[in-house]
């Protein structure tokens, strides 16, 4: 048993666990930012069109759904089913929202990992040719 929590231990003190660690905590806190950005502020745009929030579109398989103008709600009946598709353009949008931005971010980084190789192959061949230059051949 004590193996087993050694070899716990080293896996989890490995980099690659501690940084799938780091990476779930930073794409929950994304998720949270991409979800505040489509609810608060593209969403409410997108009702402009349609005069109402997304999530509010409905249709009613059973049932009854009646606005109550005093309170500002819906008042379902008792038995009432509804499909909930606006809450699913919701999903849509976030999902794509998101991709985007990660895909944006991969593009970026790929764009200096590149520019970061082509300047250590600049660098080594400068290194390379003044090694060139100050060796001395060796006289015998």
């Amino acid at each position: 048993m004590k193996k087993f929590f050694q070899e716990f231990g080293s896996f989890i003190a490995k980099g690659n666990a501690l940084d799938l660690a780091v990476g779930i905590v930073i794409g929950t806190a994304f998720n949270k930012i991409i979800s505040s950005l489509v609810k608060d502020i593209i969403m409410p745009l997108i009702s402009l069109i349609g005069s109402k929030d997304i999530t509010e579109w409905v249709w009613v398989l059973r049932g009854t759904r009646t606005w109550d103008p005093v309170d500002g709600v819906y008042i379902l009946s008792e038995n009432a089913v509804l499909l909930t598709y606006g809450n699913f353009f919701q999903s849509i949008i976030d999902f794509l929202i998101i991709a985007f931005a990660i895909f944006l971010a991969v593009k970026v980084i790929n764009v200096l990992r590149t520019k970061l190789d082509d300047a250590k192959k600049v660098i080594a061949a400068k290194v390379e040719k003044s090694i060139e230059k100050t060796e001395k051949p060796i006289k015998k």
